[in-house]
């Protein structure tokens, strides 16, 4: 059955195997869009995968992305690597040289869970971001919680001023998407659209909804 990344992700970081575990996430990601980017159904795709603040750190993590990248064959400006604030937090210099590093193969970034952490907006200054995803607790509650809605309409038009675009994570009703495209939000994620599936679904769904 499905294992929750909350459930398996701690221990992988504690014992140190989310370093192998974040390889294969990338390679396997890369080797799909290789394969996308040969089929023009699917050319246009992006993919998206969290990195983890150990993975992150690693010495050795750009390079490994750029040989990666070299191996498999895919291209960068589809691949989309999200984190959190947790990533920045220790060494904002070592996030910013990184990223800056990585957009320099056409890679983008996606700052996750946005409005959880304590400086969230002091990072949108100081990082080269391409997106922030609004955290799904914001999200959950906006249509009835005055404040909720206030803290999701302050993060959308700041990231129109800073020309950032904007995911609402967690959508679950149609009464939550007409409220966040009333406000300018045109990108969502959640059980209202699907479940996390495997792959080749992903691609029938795509088939599908096109």
């Amino acid at each position: 059955g499905w294992i929750s990344p909350s459930q398996f992700i701690p221990l992988a970081e504690e014992t140190g195997t989310i370093l192998s575990i974040g390889q294969w996430v990338l390679r396997s990601a890369c080797q799909t869009l290789a394969r996308w980017a040969r089929q023009p159904q699917y050319a246009a795709l992006t993919l998206s995968i969290n990195v983890s603040i150990r993975q992150f750190r690693h010495a050795g993590f750009v390079d490994e992305v750029r040989a990666i990248l070299a191996e498999t064959g895919a291209p960068p400006s589809r691949l989309k690597l999200e984190f959190t604030e947790s990533i920045v937090i220790d060494n904002v210099d070592d996030t910013v040289r990184k990223m800056n590093q990585l957009r320099q193969m056409g890679i983008r970034f996606s700052m996750d869970d946005f409005g959880t952490g304590y400086s969230s907006l002091s990072y949108l200054k100081k990082l080269p971001l391409d997106q922030i995803k609004i955290d799904q607790s914001f999200i959950r509650d906006m249509t009835s919680d005055a404040d909720d809605a206030a803290i999701v309409t302050a993060i959308l038009s700041i990231s129109r001023s800073l020309s950032l675009q904007v995911v609402a994570e967690g959508v679950e009703t149609e009464a939550q998407q007409q409220f966040l495209y009333d406000h300018g939000c045109e990108l969502y994620q959640g059980f209202l659209y699907g479940r996390p599936m495997p792959l080749a679904e992903l691609e029938q769904f795509h088939q599908h909804v096109r």
